[in-house]
């Protein structure tokens, strides 16, 4: 009797780890339309705690356009990429720093490895948006190096991080970025 229910509870086992990622880019789906209505609609809140909708990045090398959400928690990131909250708030001066996954949870910097020098970064909010461009091919550091998203007074620049290699956390694919000169405009009021 022992073996069946073995044999039952290994294969719910498999089920559920292979439901795994449908299930978590449903999620995520259905958070980023729910977020991408608290941005068009300020009146209906957001707020500025963890997970809270903070505006919009869009790589088109990539095909990436999505709600960006306020930290890196678990939760926040299953959201959507994730602004590290002691970094300055996209399109401000300083390092502006985004986390996203990779294989999970829409897996919004699945791509990421392929952002190219030259390639366009836009960081929308509900009160401005600029453009960065990537300044070097992306590179990987270990998770404790981090270094990669620290300040850089007087200079505008964008720090993009996410897992690598794809399905493992041993190291973070890092990619740098400076905002374009004359690109940072006031977003009217919707």
């Amino acid at each position: 009797m022992g073996l069946p229910v073995l044999a039952v509870l290994l294969a719910l086992a498999a089920a559920a780890a292979l439901a795994f990622p449908m299930l978590s880019d449903w999620y995520a789906e259905h958070q980023q339309h729910d977020l991408a209505n608290q941005l068009d609609q300020p009146a209906i809140g957001g707020g500025t705690g963890s997970g809270a909708p903070i505006g919009w990045i869009t790589i088109p090398a990539i095909g990436l356009h999505m709600v960006v959400v306020q930290g890196t928690d678990a939760s926040a990131l299953a959201k959507g990429p994730g602004h590290y909250p002691n970094t300055p708030m996209p399109c401000t001066v300083g390092d502006v720093a985004i986390a996203g996954h990779r294989t999970t949870f829409l897996h919004p910097f699945d791509n990421l490895n392929l952002v190219a020098p030259g390639d366009k970064i836009e960081l929308t909010t509900r009160t401005e948006s600029c453009t960065y461009e990537a300044t070097q091919p992306p590179f990987a550091v270990l998770p404790t190096d981090t270094a990669v998203v620290a300040n850089t007074p007087g200079q505008f620049t964008l720090t993009l991080t996410t897992c690598h290699p794809k399905g493992s956390s041993k190291f973070r694919l890092v990619v740098k970025a400076t905002m374009e000169p004359g690109s940072l405009k006031a977003v009217r009021a919707r």
